[in-house]
């Protein structure tokens, strides 16, 4: 009982946190690790100690698998160059920034040791991007580079840190061995996420119940990361290409699935979420109570010269990255050159989170200043959250970034619109045709012959035959605009943002009509 107390209780304080955050107009996963740090002191606190396999297997596959389910592909896809280079990249010249760094100040510390305290703090989180982008309207380009970026470090990172941690207990390390494990772990765990993916689809088309497909979407997201782990390939690239196929396929299923699982999965992203960053907020005083042979300004300087490190390696990074398009043309197709200001944005996006803690806190008892490094990497952690975190909006309402919610409708959403609307007219008008009940349709048709025509300018006391059969009608009609929406997405491609708008729209609207037709699975 004592832990369910304990977890209803830390619930309850993230509601509080969020409510918080809310109110003083900050990102929620700043107040949350404060929140956490501020409960830590309280008198007569229990201890809570966050254990790395769990906060890595319990916490982590579900919330890539939320951001990888709701990411644009197309968008993805169209911005593979910059991802890679932040994701590959970045990630290692920021590991030999922070190592290099560290040795400045910790002359004792091995190499691989300081290049395993890099790659520990080299990925920004995606779930920590998440909880700080959600409140600000961004260019999509910036999304989708900073939600692939986050998708796709951590499992470099990972290799790197496991690669250093062994070869710090060795002694000896190969830098081509460490390269050709990358590409066989990330290749491996794409192969099973794509596998356990597909076959997730065909188990859930099958099933016809929402709340059984709801639970293949967990039971799936955990099988692809513990089936990677268990053939030693990358559980984090398994759970983001898993995510990826369930998300491309998520328009085949039916509307009640689509509609309840995106809420459920909603709700377990906030909670889990919430619960980390307290969590992690929480391990201040474990952290320090463990640092004691250390002065403070020793520990202030190292975890400051760490975090400015992270920070400014980014930077140095990202803005020669963001010219190769112009210096190599053949590279443009791969992603156009960014404003200058738009470079700036994603430089500043580096907060650190989850992962990086975990695996601070993984690192073997014997490993050399094991207990620095865990403070460091919670300092790394801090700083950026609380740093970049809380002046992010600020730097984007500066430099202009911010996109301005236009009225009115924008072209791609007027031009979705009329092909739904013409083919629901076309539907309508064969109906008409039918000797049964087309005088029912021939009703109907003046109605959706004026959303036509709107779109292309920018009965009571009814016998309950009649009225199933409007009905009947409309759920006919409802379901080829679905189908001409999804090949014009198929054809000409609708960003993901606006398609999952219509689809749910489109969702609701089916509800409602199988809901009145008396369906038992509406």
């Amino acid at each position: 009982m004592p832990i369910v107390q304990a977890l209803l209780a830390l619930i309850a304080a993230c509601i509080g946190f969020a409510l918080l955050a809310r109110h003083a107009r900050l990102p929620y996963a700043v107040v949350l690790v404060l929140g956490g740090m501020v409960l830590a002191f309280i008198p007569g606190a229990p201890r809570v100690e966050l254990d790395p396999d769990l906060a890595l297997a319990f916490f982590l596959p579900p919330l890539l698998m939320a951001s990888a389910y709701r990411t644009d592909w197309r968008a993805f896809t169209g911005n593979i160059r910059p991802i890679l280079f932040l994701a590959l990249g970045a990630v290692l010249f920021t590991a030999l920034c922070v190592a290099f760094a560290v040795l400045t100040i910790i002359p004792w510390l091995p190499f691989s040791a300081a290049i395993a305290l890099g790659a520990i703090v080299a990925p920004p989180d995606a779930v920590a991007a998440g909880a700080v982008l959600q409140r600000l309207r961004l260019p999509k380009g910036i999304v989708a580079v900073l939600e692939g970026e986050s998708l796709v470090n951590d499992a470099s990172a990972l290799v790197l840190y496991r690669f250093a941690v062994a070869a710090t207990l060795a002694g000896a390390y190969s830098w081509a061995e460490a390269g050709f494990t990358f590409l066989a772990l990330a290749i491996g765990g794409a192969m099973i996420g794509w596998l356990v993916g597909r076959g997730a689809i065909l188990a859930i088309r099958r099933l016809e119940d929402t709340l059984l497909e709801t639970a293949m979407s967990f039971i799936a997201c955990f099988a692809s990361y513990f089936a990677a782990e268990f053939f030693h390939v990358s559980g984090v690239i398994a759970v983001v290409v898993t995510g990826l196929v369930l998300g491309r396929a998520q328009h085949a299923l039916s509307a009640r699935t689509r509609r309840e699982s995106r809420v459920v999965w909603e709700f377990i992203e906030f909670v889990l979420n919430s619960l980390v960053f307290i969590l992690i907020g929480l391990q201040l005083n474990e952290i320090l109570g463990r640092m004691e042979e250390y002065g403070a300004w020793q520990l202030a300087s190292c975890a400051f010269v760490v975090s400015a490190a992270l920070i400014v390696s980014r930077f140095i990074w990202v803005f020669p990255a963001s010219l190769t398009p112009r210096l190599v043309p053949a590279l443009a197709r791969f992603g156009s050159p960014r404003p200058w200001s738009h470079t700036t944005i994603i430089a500043w996006c580096g907060m650190r989170g989850v992962v990086s803690l975990a695996a601070a806190l993984a690192l073997p008892v014997t490993f050399p200043e094991r207990d620095l490094i865990v403070f460091l990497a919670f300092c790394a952690i801090l700083a950026t959250l609380v740093m970049q975190g809380t002046t992010l909006e600020w730097l984007i309402k500066r430099l202009g970034v911010e996109e301005k919610r236009k009225p009115g409708m924008s072209i791609d959403e007027a031009a979705a619109r009329t092909l739904i609307a013409h083919a629901a007219l076309r539907e309508m008008e064969s109906r008409a045709e039918d000797l049964l009940s087309g005088a029912i349709a021939q009703d109907l048709l003046p109605e959706y012959r004026d959303r036509v025509r709107l779109l292309d300018g920018i009965s009571q006391g009814a016998i309950a035959a009649e009225r199933a059969a409007r009905l009947e009608h409309r759920l006919h009609a409802l379901r080829a605009g679905r189908a001409r929406l999804l090949r014009h997405r198929a054809e000409d491609g609708v960003e993901e943002e606006l398609m999952n708008r219509l689809t749910e729209e489109l969702d609701l609207e089916e509800l409602r009509l199988r809901r009145l037709l008396g369906a038992t699975d509406a």
